[in-house]
């Protein structure tokens, strides 16, 4: 049914949700977000599930955009990034708002969108080996359409820690950014999934629901409004002078114009 996700569910209504692009490090491109948007809604929909974790196949759980995607937004009009970049809002507001608790199972490493996908999990574990990053800064980017999600996520005092330097960072801080609750070593990764999981079964699935819309409308504002607003800052990076800069270095390999390291 689909070709860059995978999604099964269990006997006890445990979905499994991955990304399927393993040869890409699970790279997104305007496929994988229209499956995402695809399946999480199907998820929200069906009364048997109960819980739905969140991971990738292969040695990454995602790296971001896909760079053939973003070499294609180098050549297109305001108009077309602003709906590529729509669609990767609406992926992460679908998942996020999911009245299912969303369980993040990242194996492995995670930047740019990756850390958005991490962000809009109710609880994310981690291995201990792995590295996160919000690197968009590097091509001329800004992290902005996951940029509610991770602000709301670490909060804006720690997020100014990595938000806009591009620096990795490895799992251990990525525990006390607050975008995972722990991390694991591999071969423990699947055992504190499931004790993750395994408390949702023994709890009635429309008080979770309402639970989990209750925080949500305590916590900050994501709204159309915000959205739009995320949208058009990136779209305003892609028409400056630094985004094709970066984007152009990093495909001829080459520093960009600003690099002093």
């Amino acid at each position: 049914m689909y070709q860059t996700i995978s999604l099964e569910t269990d006997d006890r209504g445990v979905a499994r949700l991955a990304l399927n692009r393993p040869d890409k490090h699970n790279a997104m491109d305007a496929l994988m977000l229209e499956e995402l948007r695809h399946a999480a809604r199907w998820l929200g929909r069906d009364a048997a599930v109960r819980v739905v974790v969140l991971t990738g196949e292969g040695r990454s759980f995602c790296a971001g955009g896909d760079l053939n995607w973003m070499k294609d937004q180098m050549a297109a009009d305001a108009e077309t990034r602003a709906q590529q970049a729509r669609s990767l809002a609406e992926a992460l507001a679908i998942l996020d708002r999911l009245p299912r608790p969303l369980i993040g199972r990242i194996q492995g490493n995670a930047f740019g969108g990756g850390v958005g996908l991490a962000s809009v999990c109710d609880v994310a574990i981690g291995v201990d080996d792995l590295r996160m990053g919000l690197t968009e800064v590097r091509l001329g980017l800004i992290p902005a359409t996951i940029g509610p999600y991770v602000v709301a996520r670490m909060g804006a005092a720690r997020a100014r820690r990595v938000f806009f330097s591009g620096r990795l960072f490895g799992a251990a801080e990525a525990v006390e950014l607050g975008l995972l609750a722990r991390c694991v070593p591999a071969e423990a990764l699947d055992a504190a999934v499931e004790a993750e999981v395994a408390p949702y079964l023994a709890a009635a699935p429309g008080a979770v629901a309402a639970a989990k819309r209750l925080v949500a409308d305590l916590g900050p504002v994501i709204d159309d409004a915000v959205i739009d607003r995320t949208i058009a800052a990136l779209v305003a990076c892609w028409e400056g002078e630094e985004a094709p800069e970066g984007i152009g270095a990093f495909f001829e390999k080459r520093r960009a114009n600003w690099d002093n390291q």
